[in-house]
């Protein structure tokens, strides 16, 4: 029988690989899009591990790959307020429950009550789950325009930040993540992790 961490191992460079693959494929566009949208509402897995892959991959439209992801990020960030305004107990709980955050509830009104919309970009570029921050949002009927600003200008940032490190590094990025794409990936999930934490625990 293999080590249970040699078969994470293989698990963990198959996902991998995926990734790659899947950057590649010609509606790889479509699925980022998918990913950063259903980011912004409920889904775990943060788009960044689909558009570094995408945009090394395609160094000549990595802006577009991250105007795209912006785009649908904010709009799936609107909806998610709109979730919240609306259909909170019945939908926005669900997802607050599942993540284990619904003592946080409470506490996540007080930094609206203190910071308004604005603490909408704090989620949108540290490891704080922007999806929480969008449906309790619309819950709290925080100002929408202040909502969208935050959330273009937070989550712009670190798309075009991204894109800009591939863009300028080019072939040397490309060599850097494709060696040290499992220490980013792994990364990454740690600070879902964290930024999960962080609501929980504060």
């Amino acid at each position: 029988m293999r080590p249970a961490g040699e078969a994470g191992l293989k698990l963990f460079q198959k996902w991998m690989g995926y990734l790659w693959d899947l950057a590649a494929r010609k509606g790889a566009e479509r699925v980022l899009m998918m990913v950063a949208f259903t980011e912004s509402i409920f889904f775990p897995i943060p788009q960044d591990l689909l558009l570094i892959p995408m945009g090394l991959s395609r160094p000549r439209k990595v802006f577009r790959l991250a105007t795209l992801c912006l785009a649908a990020s904010v709009l799936g960030g609107i909806a998610g307020y709109f979730i919240g305004l609306f259909f909170m107990e019945m939908i926005g709980m669900a997802i607050i429950n599942f993540y284990g955050l619904a003592d946080k509830y409470l506490i996540i009104q007080q930094w609206y009550d203190r910071y308004d919309a604005w603490a909408v970009a704090v989620a949108g570029v540290s490891p704080v789950p922007y999806k929480v921050c969008t449906l309790t949002a619309g819950a709290f009927k925080i100002n929408f325009a202040v909502f969208v600003i935050a959330s273009v200008l937070s989550r712009g940032l670190r798309f075009y930040l991204i894109a800009a490190a591939i863009y300028w590094q080019g072939e040397r990025a490309r060599i850097f993540l494709e060696k040290r794409f499992d220490w980013f990936v792994s990364i990454t999930l740690v600070l879902v992790i964290l930024g999960f934490f962080l609501i929980k625990f504060i």
